[in-house]
């Protein structure tokens, strides 16, 4: 099992910037690659960024060169630096991670992953 929290959300002008942060906790060993979802009203959830244990990453073309995810091992830890915010950008962000397979490549399909945190709202203004 693994839990996952995420923090960091909030509300912002178009140009802003805002950082993810997403705590990990439980059988940790086991867990494979990380992302980042997000979700707005009406629309199906899709990937933002991924993640594998070796730093691998993958963004959405959607975010590329605005976004950028990392991960701080020591802490438990993933992250999901988002500047050049847009309001096309305002959804609930989740993290999830994929569990079982330590060396799982890097994934941004929601299919593949196992255990997801609660979501932070991150609302953009124009």
């Amino acid at each position: 099992q693994v839990q996952l929290v995420e923090s960091g959300g909030g509300s912002v002008q178009t140009g802003g910037s805002l950082r993810l942060s997403c705590i990990v906790s439980g059988n940790i060993d086991s867990r494979g690659c990380m992302g980042w979802f997000r979700q707005a009203p009406g629309k199906e959830r899709e990937g933002v960024a991924a993640i594998d244990r070796v730093g691998m990453r993958v963004h959405a073309t959607s975010v590329e060169g605005r976004f950028t995810i990392s991960q701080d091992n020591a802490k438990n830890t993933l992250y999901l630096q988002m500047n050049s915010l847009k309001p096309e950008d305002t959804a609930m962000y989740y993290c999830a991670a994929q569990y079982g397979d330590p060396w799982s490549s890097t994934s941004l399909r929601s299919a593949d992953f196992d255990f997801w945190g609660q979501g932070t709202q991150v609302t953009v203004s124009s």
